[in-house]
């Protein structure tokens, strides 16, 4: 089996780190590699993750540039991508090599279950799994995984403040299509049951459309976090 590396970009993530390491202990005991890459964290969250990670980088504040220098420091044939408030399935390393096996695809990602109890965010995850793979799009909820090859021949994540999962998937997609494996990561609800489920969707949808149309992500990382500020 290919080595992973998983990279976990965090900021301010004290309250949910624990979690998300903690099960990925299993896999550092078979030999892959757990890579924390904190933003400038103010919250003590990297002393809770520096006994569960093999190692503790630093880097500017940006998910995009926190897990390009994961990447840069990983020794893995597989990279991970996977956000602090996001926990995988049992067993993900055997999803991820299937999926990845020699004639498949060069990288993929997971469905998405969202942590909250309300019947709508069961909809608002099966609506964002069928648009991703009917697109080939994935975001960076659903741990996005993929050669160390094809990472290079992508180019890396763009230094923006949003969307650079979306830029990368573009890029990958030239490769092959991704591969969606149905079995779900765990994903915490927070933002959407903090600005509530139906206007984080459309602020989303907004800010996507605009980036397609060739929206500068600057300007839309300033929206998102003047709305994420009203509400």
């Amino acid at each position: 089996m290919k080595r992973l590396s998983v990279i976990v970009p965090m900021l301010n993530e004290a309250e949910g780190i624990v979690a998300t390491l903690q099960p990925l202990q299993r896999l550092r005991a078979l030999g892959h590699q757990v890579i924390v890459v904190d933003g400038g964290s103010r919250d003590g969250c990297g002393e809770l993750a520096a006994p569960l990670a093999d190692r503790i980088e630093v880097a500017p504040a940006g998910r995009g540039m926190q897990m390009n220098a994961g990447a840069a420091v990983a020794t893995g044939d597989v990279l991970l991508f996977l956000h602090a408030d996001t926990q995988l399935p049992e067993r993900a390393e055997l999803l991820i090599a299937q999926a990845l096996a020699p004639g498949n695809r060069v990288w993929g990602r997971f469905d998405v279950r969202l942590s909250g109890a309300q019947r709508s965010l069961r909809m608002v995850a099966w609506l964002m799994n069928r648009r991703s793979c009917l697109t080939g799009i994935a975001t960076g909820d659903q741990a996005m995984f993929m050669t160390r090859l094809a990472f290079e021949q992508a180019g890396h994540f763009p230094d923006i403040p949003l969307m650079e999962d979306i830029a990368l998937s573009r890029a990958l997609k030239q490769l092959t299509p991704p591969a969606c494996v149905r079995t779900p990561v765990m994903t915490s609800s927070r933002r959407w049951e903090r600005h509530g489920i139906l206007r984080t969707i459309l602020l989303m949808w907004r800010l996507r459309l605009a980036y397609f149309l060739g929206a500068d992500p600057v300007l839309l990382a300033l929206r998102y976090r003047q709305a994420a500020h009203r509400h």
